[in-house]
């Protein structure tokens, strides 16, 4: 490759993908057959719909939306948010309520995230979904505008301290009915990209984990700066839930619980079937 190949670059702003990206965004890492031309830092929810629309060349992404675009985007090894006791939760106030949950109102921090997609598979009756921010959520329910809200993010973290509390952990159910570990966010790149490009920036992208991990003080002010005025402490706890081990590859036991939520995605009928070659 004569010229290294620009490509465009979409992460949210949440401390555990800017942990991740840190190295490379800022030239930590090198890169040989590709630069970066432009970062984005935007909301997951965000990300999802540009990804539909095939806005970026490498993003993060929601595995459900992933089960919207496997056709045009390929799944990167590194970089996936995936673990256990990390799933998002469903919470709820004090206020009177619908005595069946099918008939509550419930807001989700997106259409796309998998945090719809668990809501939808745990109980298919829920219909009364409401798209809403994930940081606005929490004032939501606790406003009484929702009978309960699905939180991700650093919301699982806090939302004691507004009064409110978890009725179901969808992590954990997920966890109970598989035995896998949950499958939340994942890097991919889009297929028309030359295989070294991707191989290559698949590498970065796990390059640049190892060196926000050995400048954890080097690299905090770029996170702190994404990280909307957080709690240290909430802050340092977000990266080390959501930043681990299939972080860096999700392995075949991270592969078999994505091809394993896909398919149940899928057989719901809430995307394609799953892309044999995933």
């Amino acid at each position: 490759m004569s010229e290294t190949l620009p490509l465009t670059l979409g992460f949210s702003p949440c401390p555990n993908d800017t942990h991740i990206f840190n190295g490379l965004v800022h030239g930590k890492v090198e890169l040989a057959c590709c630069r970066l031309a432009s970062v984005h830092l935007e909301d997951v929810e965000t990300l999802n719909e540009w990804a539909l629309q095939g806005c970026l060349d490498i993003t993060k992404l929601s595995f459900h939306a992933f089960g919207h675009v496997q056709d045009r985007y390929a799944l990167l090894q590194a970089g996936a948010a995936l673990g256990r006791g990390c799933g998002p939760l469903l919470i709820t106030g004090a206020g009177e309520k619908p005595a069946d949950l099918a008939d509550w109102k419930i807001a989700i921090p997106g259409a796309y995230t998998t945090a719809a997609l668990l809501l939808r598979l745990y109980r298919p009756d829920c219909r009364q979904l409401i798209v809403e921010r994930f940081d606005r959520i929490m004032d939501a329910v606790a406003a009484g505008q929702v009978d309960g809200g699905v939180i991700i993010h650093e919301s699982r973290f806090t939302y004691q301290a507004m009064g409110l509390h978890c009725i179901r952990d969808l992590g954990q159910w997920w966890e109970e009915t598989t035995g896998l570990p949950i499958p939340l966010g994942c890097i991919v790149a889009k297929k028309t990209l030359p295989l070294a490009v991707r191989t290559e920036i698949d590498a970065a992208i796990a390059a640049s984990i190892r060196w926000s991990e050995a400048h954890a003080r080097e690299g905090l002010d770029y996170i702190k700066a994404h990280a909307q005025e957080m709690d240290p402490q909430v802050m340092r706890d977000h990266i080390a839930l959501y930043v681990n081990d299939y972080s860096m590859g999700l392995g075949e036991e991270g592969m078999h619980a994505v091809r394993h939520l896909l398919r149940r995605g899928a057989d719901a009928g809430l995307f394609p079937a799953v892309d044999d070659s995933i």
